[in-house]
């Protein structure tokens, strides 16, 4: 993790460089809209654009996987109960030991 946060602050060090280096005010145009922004907006927007694709695409996997470990646990909990009515029985066709040596 400690490598991971020294990548992460080196990347945001060199995002806020560029940042500052490139003041200017950019036209921005997409589809029919256009606005004017700094560079360091439209490389924000990029960025949060792309975390929320990112994240769209791992949701249907996250959702499954959390179905799927719902339905296991579901199954565990049948299977324990079944384990305890099967030791019930058992225990009572056991007959009970006398305790003496054959």
């Amino acid at each position: 993790m400690k490598f991971s946060m020294i990548v992460l602050i080196v990347l945001l060090a060199l995002v806020a460089a560029f940042g500052l280096q490139n003041p200017g005010e950019y036209n921005v145009r997409f589809l029919h809209l256009s606005w004017v922004t700094s560079m360091l907006g439209v490389i924000v927007a990029s960025f949060a654009a792309g975390v929320l694709g990112g994240w769209l695409a791992v949701l249907p996997g996250f959702f499954r996987r959390r179905t799927v470990a719902a339905t296991a646990a579901k199954r565990i909990r049948t299977l324990e109960a079944e384990i305890g009515d099967l030791k019930k029985t058992v225990e009572r066709l056991t007959p009970p030991s006398t305790g003496k040596a054959q």
